[in-house]
This record gives C-alpha cells, structure tokens and sequence, in this order.
C-alpha cells in the first residue's frame, strides 16, 4: 500500500492584483513522480518552494505524513570555505555520517558492558542503528558519493579539487549531487536537467528512475519529464488538473480533454439557445406558465465555462528564396584548443536539410557553428557555402540583441523587408510579443520573452537558413512545439545546436555527433534514430567480445572469417536516409492507432495494423541492411 508523504490544501498564492494560482490541493506518495508544468509566470517555482516550506502561501496548508523529509534543489549555494568536491558532496550524508559514529560508540557501550541489564539496553540500542544504517546503504557511502558524482559529470581527477574553483554549471551539478546523496522522503526538483548535457541526463532519469521516494519536477524537457514522470499535474490561471502517465500520454490526453469539453460546452449553449427561443416566443401567449417554469430551470443551470487551451505562439519564418542546391559544404574541418574537439570532419548540408549538432559539453558544438558563420578559422580545412545563401543566426547568449533597444526597433532591420510599423506589430504577435510589450527595452523583458524577440529578428530579415545554437532554452513546452513546427514547416535550411532530444526528434533529419574526444560522425536521421544505432553497435561489440583463454591452454590461431553479403551494396548514409524515413512512416501509424476514431471502421483498423506490422519488418530489414554496410563497405 502506497504511502502519503506530503498532501496540500486549498493553496493560493498573489502577486499584485491577479494572483498566481489558487484553491490548489495536491498529494504525492512514496514512488510517485509528479511532473509540474505550465506556461511561463504561472506560479511552478513559487508552488514548488512552498511544498517545500522554503515560502508560505496566502491561504491553504501544506501537510507533510508519516515524518516525511522534504528537500528542495537549491539554487544558492553555501559552501565550506576551502572545501572539495568530495567533501561537499560527502557532507550531503552528515546525518548518515553521524549515525555511523553513534554506531560505533554502541559498539565499544556493548563490548564493554559489564551488567546485563546494560549490555541488552547496548545491545538494542546497536541493533537500531545497525538495522538504519543498513536500510540506507550506509555502509557503501564513499562508493554512493563517488558513483552520483560520476553520473554527474564529474571525473576523478576533479574529486580533490577546491569547490571555488568550479564553473557555475558544475556547481549547480554538485547541489544536484548533494541533494540525490540526502535522500529526503521527497525530491523537489526545479529546473534539475539545467546545465546537463544528453550522457548526463540518460543517467539521472536512470537514477531518478530507480529511487522509491516521492518526487515533484518543474522541468521544460519534455524527453526526461516523459522517461521519468508517473503524473503530470499542469498549472495555470484556471487552476491545477492532473493526467495519469507520462509526457506523451499528457500532451495527447489534454487535446482529448479539451475537444470533449468543447463538445459538452457547445451542447449547453446548442440547448440554451433553443429554450431561450422557446421562453421568447410563448411568454406572452398561452403557455406563459410553461415559459416561467424552463426559465426557473434555466435560471438553475449550472453554466459550463468555455474551455481553454493552452497554446504556443504562431511562430513562422516566412518564405525562403532559393539557395543552391549544396548549401554547406565542409571538408576534413580540424579544430583543437588545449585540447582536440573535432579531427577531419566532412559533411555536405543539402537544401532543405534540417541538421542538429549534438554532443557533451564542451565537445565544440558552438566553436563548429562559427566556423561555419566564418566567425573562426579551423586549424585544417574549408568550408563553402552555396549561392544565395542569407544566414539568421540565433545565439544562446543572445547576445545578438541590444539591450537597450525597443521590442520594436529590435526587429527594424536595415538590410532586410521593409516592414511598416503595423507588419512589424504582426510579426512580433505571432512569437507571442504583444500589447504594451513591444514599446518595452529588450532588458526589460524575461528570458523566454527575449528568445522569441531574437527570433522574430531573424524571420523579420528574411534569411532562408537558420542557424540556431539552443533555441529551446528559454522557451516553455508550447513555445518549444510552435518553434518545432515552424522549423518542420520552414522551406529553407536549418542547423541547431540542442541538448533537447523531443526537439531533436520532432525537427531534424541529420545529425553531426561531436563526441567530445575530437571524434565526430554524420548520421542521417533524428535522435532516436542515432540511439537505435548506438544500441545495435554495443550489441555487436559484446558479441564479438570472447573470454580470455587460460594461459595452459593451445589455441590454434584462425583468421576471422569475413561475413559475406546478404544484401545488395549500398552506402551507409543512404541506409540511414530509409530507416529515418521508415521511423516517420511507423510513428505515424502509431498514431492513427492509438486514435478512437480508427477503431470506428473495422476494416480500416485492420488495414493500419498491418500497415504497422509491415513497415517493423521493413524497419527490421533496413537495420541488419545498415549492420552489414557498417561493417563491409569500409
């Protein structure tokens, strides 16, 4: 039977005149992973320090059960002045560490007790804590500490460095660390993936994964929120609903919820109407009284409200003029500083493409973009971009605003359309900049707000190849699927740079791997597609792993044998190009089969199935297809 942790009631919290949220009750139990989402502004921060007692709301009550340690991910850090990395993280386990100290106190109490009555009050005093300590995994703290550490990012050669020696984002890795290594009875995770590159993330959902606790995550990555959640609670003015499951089934379940309400609420008004015809037309006549009496019932009614659903900006980059049909081309790129990012990199970008660059940080992703800019020179190579080629550049820094600048001004491009100040007004309102906000200096707006201005810039200059480096940061979840689908709609060329894996599968068909080693491989497909790869080239290593032989042992010596074809020569890029375009064809089927309204014809849920069933064998085919290539064409 699960147990209640921490349960809240009737919470309301206001800033100004328009408050937060209000009324809002929740509970979490031991194994729950609640997901909080929500536009940004809507209160997840606020909501999430008050569960955790960091904040007090202005009505309701927050209840913790059964004892039940809350801690919160901390975003100011305090450390012990000269402190290792080691030693912070250790103090993580102060409590775990004193009870090992009590531990060996009831020890020595007992080896030394010399009357029965104090050698059984030492003995089960020992026991105690022996059997606590025992649960926790006291006993292999400095393997815990070094394996979180680890996980995080963190290698040994950093362990017994000073804590005020690292950058921003490793300290936040390390309060990550601090908090995983406490484990309170429940997590409250703000923001945690922040700083994480996609190795990292893969281990703390394993982690999270793993954990009995209860948990609360405030997260924009849609990719960990749907590995890692069990529920999804999603806060906004109207108040707080919860979904069952994860991401996907959220996202998918709230269109369903809202067309539902939407059908009820057009049926109330449908039926309205109608006896309000009624009671007008006979209220004068003979059947006045029949008129009074549908009024009273009118007048008790519970009215239904229009349902509301939470949507992204129409977010669009316009028409993109022509380009040649090879719109980057780079050969044998080299790139060191202290140390190698990229050796001998070759890739030819298409028209049309859209490219993501993905790789742990620090591995040259950024340094890649500018040398494709011509904002840096590679030590060895060249790059050539195609004809006609007109660049918007969307930094992570955004830097390519001015901060002193007019919302409006910001997109008043002197080498680009010329726009009237009302084209201007549209531009910025389909990125969601409206009102009294586009008269505002760009240094007064929020972080997602001054994304969506830098990237009305680029559509306002009317390039037709977007280079964009972490366009998703600031950006909430419906901001993220308004950008996905103008970049999926978009008729020009695009290269990002992300950590976000849904972005990554939603919007690119190829990818430049930096492995941060100064590896780097082209791989034409999404995310997922990479993965599979990745998952089926650790398989075939393993196979071909064999056991060491015993030294007094004869081993003949054999030459490998050389697999021979089964299928016809074709090159492994182009393999690639089937299996990402066979992925596509299976998700969607997936997804009329997962639609109500394919159940409501017989024969055509029949026939998607095996439509379904054939593309997996296809699919099936095309990877020992790439297996084979991978192997033999070198």
């Amino acid at each position: 039977m699960p147990t209640l942790l921490l349960s809240a009631r009737d919470l309301s919290r206001g800033f100004d005149r328009d408050p937060l949220f209000k009324g809002i009750g929740l509970e979490v139990y031991d194994g729950e992973r609640v997901g909080i989402v929500g536009p940004n502004g809507c209160g997840k921060t606020t909501l999430i320090r008050i569960l955790a007692g960091r904040d007090q709301p202005d009505l309701g009550e927050v209840t913790r059960h059964a004892g039940a340690r809350v801690a919160l991910l901390s975003q100011q850090p305090d450390f012990a002045p000269g402190a290792t990395l080691l030693e912070e993280a250790t103090s993580a386990l102060a409590e775990v560490l004193a009870a090992q100290a009590e531990l060996e106190q009831a020890a020595h109490d007992l080896a030394n007790a010399t009357e029965s009555s104090t050698r059984s009050q030492a003995a089960a005093r020992y026991d105690r804590l022996h059997t606590m300590l025992d649960n926790s995994d006291a006993f292999t703290v400095e393997h815990q500490v070094e394996r979180v550490l680890r996980g995080l990012g963190f290698g040994p050669e950093q362990f017994d460095r000073p804590v005020s020696s690292f950058s921003g984002g490793q300290i936040n890795r390390l309060m990550l660390a601090k908090l995983l290594l406490a484990q309170p009875d429940v997590l409250m995770l703000d923001e945690p993936t922040n700083h994480l590159d996609i190795a990292t993330l893969r281990w703390l959902e394993d982690h999270l994964v793993g954990l009995r606790q209860g948990m609360f995550i405030v997260s924009h990555d849609r990719a960990f929120l749907d590995r890692v959640t069990t529920r999804i609670i999603e806060l906004s003015s109207r108040g707080l609903e919860n979904y069952p499951g994860n991401f996907s089934h959220y996202w998918r379940l709230r269109r369903e919820r809202h067309e539902a309400a939407l059908k009820a609420f057009e049926a109330q008004q449908e039926e309205i109407g109608r006896q309000e015809e009624y009671i007008k037309r006979v209220n004068y006549g003979q059947l006045h009284k029949q008129a009074a009496a549908r009024q009273k019932q009118l007048d008790k009614l519970e009215r239904l409200d229009k349902p509301v659903l939470v949507e992204g900006p129409r977010i669009a980059f316009g028409e993109a003029a022509r380009t040649g049909d090879n719109v980057v081309d780079a050969t044998d790129l080299t790139k060191a500083y202290d140390r190698s990012l990229f050796k001998n990199l070759s890739m030819q970008i298409k028209r049309g493409r859209r490219v993501g660059i993905v790789g742990p940080n620090g591995s040259g992703k950024t340094t890649l973009l500018r040398i494709l800019l011509g904002q840096e020179s590679p030590d060895k190579g060249e790059v050539r971009l195609g004809a006609h080629v007109k660049i918007g550049y969307y930094d992570q820094h955004l830097h390519c605003l001015d901060a002193s600048k007019s919302v409006l001004d910001s997109v008043r491009i002197e080498d680009g359309p010329r726009m009237t100040e009302q084209q201007m007004r549209n531009l910025l309102g389909s990125f969601g900049i409206d009102g009294g906000m586009v008269t505002q200096t760009v240094k007064g707006l929020s972080g997602g707000e001054k994304s969506r201005v830098a990237l009305a810039a680029i559509a306002a200059r009317g390039v037709n190849v977007l280079i964009l480096d972490e366009p998703t940061n600031h950006l909430d979840l419906w901001a993220c699927e308004s950008l996905e689908e103008s970049l999926r709609n978009f008729d020009g060329t695009v290269l990002v740079v992300s950590h976000d894996r849904w972005f990554l599968n939603r919007v690119t068909d190829m990818l430049v791997v930096l492995d941060g080693d100064g590896r780097a491989e082209v791989v034409h497909g999404n995310w997922d597609l990479y993965e599979r790869l990745v998952a089926l080239r650790a398989a075939d290593a393993l196979a071909a792993a064999k056991p060491a032989q015993p030294k007094a042992a004869t081993v003949a010596k054999v030459e490998p044998v050389r697999r021979k074809r089964q299928f016809p020569y074709r090159k492994v890029e182009d393999i690639e190009q089937d299996i990402a375009d066979t992925e596509e064809e299976k998700e969607e089927l997936a997804r009329l089969l997962e639609e109500p309204e394919t159940y409501r014809d017989g024969r055509r849920a029949k026939e998607v199935q095996e439509n379904l069933e054939a593309v997996q064998a296809t699919l099936d085919r095309l990877y020992r297809h790439w297996e084979e290539a991978s192997e033999l064409n070198g």
